[in-house]
């Protein structure tokens, strides 16, 4: 099985009116993955116009959603209460329904019911950046994924860390010309994408501000194997927010939902980055009484006492 969630954005010309999202939970597909090529640091080159001008673009978007009140930093508070009914039903629609559907054609939108997906093995992130991303830039982009991914560990319980010893979760920083060339990359790391999917990768439209694709074996659910994509062109907070959705997005929180709020899984962008709200829903993924692979029939029970035991009764 393929999961793919994209991070998108409608727009006219430059103006930005409104931020999507949603994820893709295929058929299965085969798990037997050969190891990708050997990462060799590429050397340090100058950006590209194309990619200045994707830059410049982005900077325009955010600008947009700040000035829209947008793209909040503080998790939520006051003006976005929730109760343990919202926390369990946001649960519900985030882990354990599908809002696309796998096609010939690429992913096409149809809300459909599944089941849990998470990680069984320890996840181990690998960070591999495109020679257009400086130094600085990389110590720094290193230093809060790391520190992210100890906060994922320590709210999951799961083991989640950084190494590139035997990695399974690849994340990748490049800017558009990289990514153009990385086909044969991203093929070798999930080698069930189709053509289209990975048309969809390299070719990826300015709508698109990032993406991850996680794997598990045929007619399992517990993924294998996942990889990132984000682009370089970000400005700091739109590559902070796409780091903070996409990996836990990777970890099984898969869906977007309207109505989860405070939540970074949702359409409106509204919280840019992982609210306590969604640190609770993983928190819930991981818990031992649910196992990989139920059906929202059989999670529910354990949901609503789950959500009940972080919130309290208080619906």
């Amino acid at each position: 099985m393929i999961a793919l969630h994209l991070r998108l954005i409608r727009a006219c010309s430059l103006i930005v009116l409104m931020a999507l999202m949603g994820c893709v939970t295929p058929p299965p597909t085969p798990v037997s993955a050969p190891p990708p090529p050997p990462h060799e640091e590429p050397k340090a080159k100058p950006q590209s116009a194309e990619s200045l001008r994707v830059q410049a673009y982005y900077a325009q978007v955010q600008d947009s959603l700040l000035a829209r009140g947008l793209m909040r930093t503080d998790g939520g508070g006051q003006d976005a209460p929730f109760t343990d009914t919202m926390l369990a039903e946001s649960f519900i629609r985030v882990a354990l329904f599908d809002e696309y559907a796998r096609s010939p054609l690429g992913p096409v939108q149809r809300a459909t019911p599944s089941v849990l997906r998470r990680w069984e093995e320890p996840v181990r992130v690998s960070l591999r950046f495109g020679a257009s991303v400086s130094k600085e830039r990389q110590a720094t982009d290193r230093a809060l994924i790391g520190s992210f991914l100890k906060r994922l560990q320590k709210v999951s319980g799961h083991p989640i860390l950084l190494t590139d010893e035997s990695p399974n979760f690849f994340i990748f920083v490049v800017d558009e010309d990289e990514r153009r060339g990385m086909g044969h990359v991203f093929s070798s790391i999930l080698p069930g994408l189709s053509s289209a999917e990975l048309r969809g990768i390299t070719d990826m439209p300015l709508s698109t501000y990032c993406l991850v694709y996680a794997m598990s074996p045929n007619g399992q659910s517990a993924y294998t194997r996942a990889l990132a994509v984000i682009r370089a062109e970000h400005p700091d907070l739109m590559e902070l927010s796409c780091i903070h959705e996409e990996v836990t997005q990777g970890l099984g929180l898969a869906n977007d939902s309207p109505d989860a709020r405070p939540s970074i899984f949702n359409d409106d962008e509204e919280f840019a980055l992982l609210t306590p709200m969604d640190e609770m829903m993983l928190k819930m993924l991981y818990d031992k009484r649910l196992t990989t692979g139920m059906t929202e029939a059989e999670a529910r029970p354990i949901v609503y006492s789950l959500a009940t035991e972080l919130v309290g009764g208080n619906s």
